[in-house]
């Protein structure tokens, strides 16, 4: 996973020209049409301006879902395209998606037949696809599999499962799988223009970030993949479209797993501001959320506002035994979903009421932008962006291939109890590696499981180039423990400046740079 020799590919001027697709985007709506496309036999180069899944798809609930509250707004063809995915999602990546039981505590008469009923219907939707029945559940029942549930007026509850992943590995894990298809993937190189012949997009100009080169490639079909930052690319392609998507903001709380005390989850139907709420187990912690915040601007680096943070602490207060304060936070995470924008009808229409599914459109230019969506449906939007492409640049057919396709790391029942467990059929390289040098095997933190081996992996087989690239997206040291995550940064920066032959100046800045990002992912007390 060498980025200097992919970049120097796309600087070669045989390699230039002639991409089939150029892909704008390294996401996980990016990612998944780099491995579409690429799968179906075409050229295929994808540019990321920052890191891979850097924004929106590091910062999700970690759900794989059709949606529950998607259903009790009556969505129920987005809700049945998510199951499905689901099932696609869980079937090709078995190392990174696990079934997850979600709890529902019942605390009034009508709730555990409603939520039975409705979760029924629910499991009906995903057809062959369903992970297994919902059920209801006595009192007793649901105290012995949440035992920090709150008992007060609990009557008894409903459970019902769904699927749960780690995001931003399943972003490395796809490009990789995009790379080893064929594709050529980059970070750190952003678009600064479109090229325009006769009125028709055909190519990009280019920027390495790294070392500020610049560069034209040309290609047939150009995707605006960017999530939040689509409008930038469109402005690009015409200067007076209105906005195609408004932000919204998510926050998410994680605390030590003795809040919940399970490996189940727990789900609020309905927050005071009518969302739903999850309390979800991940890697030895629980993530609550989320929020749903309108912002006036896209950031790469968005930061949760204190009533967000206040608001999911006292909700899930409400439903656990211990309340969990601001001093019990170990990590704090806002991402910004790239929602449709409201149309006239609508301008007042909260963000948590516009529609999820995506959005799919291709200018007079040529240009295509899709937007909107979800984790859990990456696949089938990546299908139907390259389905529009073939048609409207008159490419013949291919048929799409990602339905059966294994994705990198592909490994049936791994052992979760093993942290390493996220690197699915590669955890035997980073065992080797740790055997190779007694230093790789040291662990970087006393209150966290990663170990030297996994910094060098990154740098050397997923393309991390930063301290954050690290911390954040590659070990979730940042998401799990944001305090320790700074604690280890020299440690982590020492590792990665041998392996990238980076001197002590590089260091510091890097350790100087990491701290000003992860001081926004934990309270002050």
């Amino acid at each position: 996973m060498d980025r200097t020799h992919y970049v120097n590919q796309l600087k070669n001027t045989e390699n230039g020209s002639g991409w089939d697709f150029i892909v704008i985007g390294g996401g996980a709506t990016g990612l998944g049409i780099a491995v579409d496309a690429v799968t179906r036999g075409y050229k295929t180069v994808l540019l990321e301006q920052a890191d891979f899944a850097k924004a929106t798809s590091s910062r999700s609930t970690k759900l794989v879902h059709g949606g529950v509250r998607y259903l009790q707004q009556g969505d129920v063809a987005l809700v049945r395209e998510a199951l499905h995915e689901r099932g696609y999602l869980r079937r090709n990546a078995p190392h990174l998606v696990k079934n997850q039981r979600f709890i529902i505590g019942n605390y009034l008469w009508w709730e555990k037949p409603f939520y039975t009923l409705g979760l029924t219907f629910y499991d009906l939707l995903a057809g062959r696809m369903g992970l297994g029945r919902s059920l209801p559940m006595s009192k007793k029942s649901v105290i012995s599999h949440i035992p920090q549930i709150e008992r007060k007026g609990l009557k008894g509850g409903v459970s019902y499962q769904d699927g749960q992943f780690d995001d931003s590995r399943l972003a490395i894990n796809l490009l990789q799988t995009a790379v080893e298809n064929g594709a050529t993937v980059v970070n750190y190189v952003g678009v600064t223009g479109l090229i325009k012949e006769n009125g028709k997009v055909t190519g990009v100009t280019v920027a390495d970030k790294m070392n500020g080169d610049t560069f034209e490639l040309k290609g047939k079909c150009i995707v605006n993949a960017t999530g939040i930052f689509v409008d930038d690319i469109i402005r690009m392609d015409n200067p007076l479209k209105k906005p195609m998507v408004r932000p919204s903001q998510g926050v998410h709380v994680v605390v030590d797993g003795s809040f919940l005390n399970s490996d189940d989850a727990i789900m609020v139907p309905k927050t005071s501001d009518g969302r739903v709420m999850f309390g979800v187990p991940w890697h030895g912690r629980v993530i609550l959320g989320t929020t749903d915040t309108p912002v006036k601007k896209f950031e790469m680096e968005p930061k949760p506002l204190d009533e967000e943070v206040d608001f999911i602490l006292e909700t899930a207060g409400r439903y656990l035994v211990r309340k969990p304060q601001r001093k019990d936070v170990l990590s704090v995470f806002a991402g910004l979903r790239p929602l449709a924008a409201p149309t006239k009808h609508s301008e007042e229409a909260k963000t948590k009421e516009i529609s999820r599914s995506h959005k799919l459109v291709s200018s007079e230019s040529g240009l295509i932008t899709i937007t909107g969506g979800k984790w859990t449906t990456y696949r089938i939007m990546a299908e139907e962006t390259v389905d529009l492409a073939e048609k409207t640049h008159g490419m013949a057919h291919k048929p799409c291939k990602t339905r059966q396709l294994k994705i990198h790391g592909y490994k049936t029942n791994p052992d979760r109890n093993d942290h390493l467990y996220i690197y699915g059929c590669d955890r035997d390289k980073i065992i080797e590696l740790e055997k190779s040098n007694p230093e790789y095997a040291k662990k970087l933190h006393p209150n966290l499981e990663f170990t030297v081996a996994e910094v060098v992996w990154a740098v050397r087989e997923e393309m991390a180039l930063t301290l954050d690239d690290v911390l954040a997206r590659r070990v979730r040291a940042l998401y799990l423990n944001a305090k320790a995550s700074i604690e280890m940064a020299p440690a982590v920066a020492s590792v990665m400046a041998e392996e990238l032959n980076k001197d002590k100046n590089w260091e510091e800045e890097q350790v100087k740079e990491y701290t000003a990002i992860a001081q926004n992912y934990f309270l002050s007390s």
